[in-house]
């Protein structure tokens, strides 16, 4: 039962996932040289309690917030719809299309160079003593190899690079906004890259870079992130939650565990990656929105 459970959640809604994976790869490019040593491998980290203890968008949303940009009753209703989806490690396809919605209504007319700013500030501030030490190890390690290295998450593309170039990763793939002319026109170039579009994203990236993903590897603390992990030779669970940890176990592959104590239990919930962005792009929206009334 478990092995046809897991081939229909790697298989279920190919149709709507497969754009957003080849967006997502369209989208990457390198912060650093292509390496030379080993061009035919790389490794690929989710962010969101992989690379980063807890959600990068939840951060941003913050950073916006010590601007006046957001206020707090805004955080504090984004943390409480955070910290309930976790619970639930469920996605609700009606409120990921409506939350869909909302946040590229907000978001359109706003200009990338605004939010690239931005992201890079609030890294500075809020997102970098947040960054696991041991994953970041795992990453250099690979880089060390001549291989490449990418960060692979639904958090807006615009806020991954930021990360991966800061960490001095090879770059990053993440969702992307479609703009014109430097804004943002309130559509998406495919679908949210998460669940299935990893996968597909990373094979893309492949095809692209010459990679042979059977010597590549995969690291995530997410059951959600199975097809990802899957499409690779080399699979890790990092931080895993309890599903993503059992399957780890049975298949025999490499668990790394750096939280200790109250971070086990704080980080461990099942994390619904989608909905994450999706908050965080209506957070960020309305932050933007509100600021240009304003001024």
């Amino acid at each position: 039962m478990r092995r046809i459970w897991q081939r229909d959640f790697w298989q279920r809604g190919d149709e709507d996932h497969v754009s957003a994976g080849e967006a997502a790869a369209a989208a990457a490019r390198p912060h650093r040289p292509v390496a030379e040593a080993d061009r035919h491998a790389a490794a690929f980290f989710d962010v969101d309690n992989t690379m980063m203890r807890g959600a990068s968008i939840y951060y941003f949303a913050r950073g916006l917030a010590a601007r006046k940009l957001f206020t707090l009753r805004d955080l504090a209703t984004f943390a409480l719809g955070q910290a309930a989806f976790r619970v639930r490690g469920t996605e609700n396809a009606e409120h990921i299309s409506t939350a869909r919605e909302a946040a590229l209504a907000f978001v359109a007319g706003q200009k990338v160079s605004d939010i690239v700013r931005l992201s890079e500030e609030i890294y500075d501030e809020v997102m970098a003593d947040r960054i696991w030490s041991g994953t970041r190890s795992l990453a250099l390690q690979h880089l060390d190899a001549g291989q490449q290295v990418w960060l692979v998450t639904a958090t807006p593309v615009e806020v991954a690079r930021t990360i991966a170039h800061r960490l001095g990763l090879t770059g990053a793939l993440g969702t992307v906004a479609e703009t014109e002319a430097g804004v943002y026109t309130g559509r998406l170039v495919g679908n949210l890259l998460h669940g299935n579009a990893k996968a597909e994203a990373i094979r893309a990236l492949a095809q692209r870079e010459g990679l042979d993903l059977s010597r590549c590897s995969a690291y995530s603390d997410s059951v959600n992130d199975l097809p990802m992990l899957s499409a690779v030779g080399h699979p890790h669970a990092v931080n895993p939650d309890p599903a993503l940890r059992a399957h780890a176990k049975e298949l025999g592959w490499p668990v790394h565990d750096f939280r200790t104590g109250r971070k086990v239990t704080m980080v461990a919930l099942p994390a619904a990656a989608g909905m994450g962005a999706l908050a965080g792009g209506v957070a960020a929206g309305i932050a933007l929105r509100n600021h240009y009334r304003s001024s």
